[in-house]
């Protein structure tokens, strides 16, 4: 529908009244809130009256932390249901802890710094970096291995001595 001036004075005296432009274009009929607000717009009827709204400030509320939540884990399928995870009762393993691996004591000459390792020493860090007695424990290690074979037995754990520990840990 066409702005006319019958329309033009509908719309400046519903704007005058503090009416939304969404009220307005559903009192005009055929016309959309973005229609009102350009015809106002180019109108320049920027005045407006005073809204139903109160002139007392707003009270604020106080923001009350919530309690923590612990996550729940939910099994939930969508879609189809023959691909759907099946869950059994598993009885709980009882793991014995790893044998601690006792550290080796490196004597001076076999003590490797940064700068003196070279292909087939073992580059296991023994101390604290920033500390002056940090080394590497600089014994021969195997081919294509990065560590002697006391520190491999550390770094490397078989795959079933993890899965267990993961499982009794969690």
């Amino acid at each position: 529908m066409a702005w006319n001036e019958e329309r033009v004075e509908l719309l400046k005296k519903l704007w005058a009244d503090g009416l939304s432009a969404s009220q307005i274009a559903g009192r005009l009929g055929g016309v959309t809130r973005n229609a009102v607000i350009g015809k106002v717009h180019r109108l320049g009827l920027s005045g407006r009256a005073t809204t139903s709204r109160s002139s007392a400030p707003r009270v604020r509320r106080t923001h009350t932390p919530r309690p923590q939540r612990q996550p729940q884990v939910v099994y939930a399928t969508r879609g189809a249901t023959a691909l759907k995870p099946s869950f059994e009762e598993e009885e709980e393993v009882q793991v014995a802890p790893a044998p601690a691996v006792e550290e080796l004591v490196i004597p001076l000459h076999e003590r490797a710094t940064i700068l003196d390792l070279k292909e087939n020493m073992c580059r296991w860090p023994i101390g604290d970096p920033g500390e002056e007695g940090f080394h590497f424990c600089g014994r021969k290690s195997p081919v294509g291995v990065p560590y002697c074979e006391h520190h491999a037995r550390m770094a490397y754990q078989p795959v079933q001595r993890r899965r267990d520990k993961r499982s009794a840990t969690g």
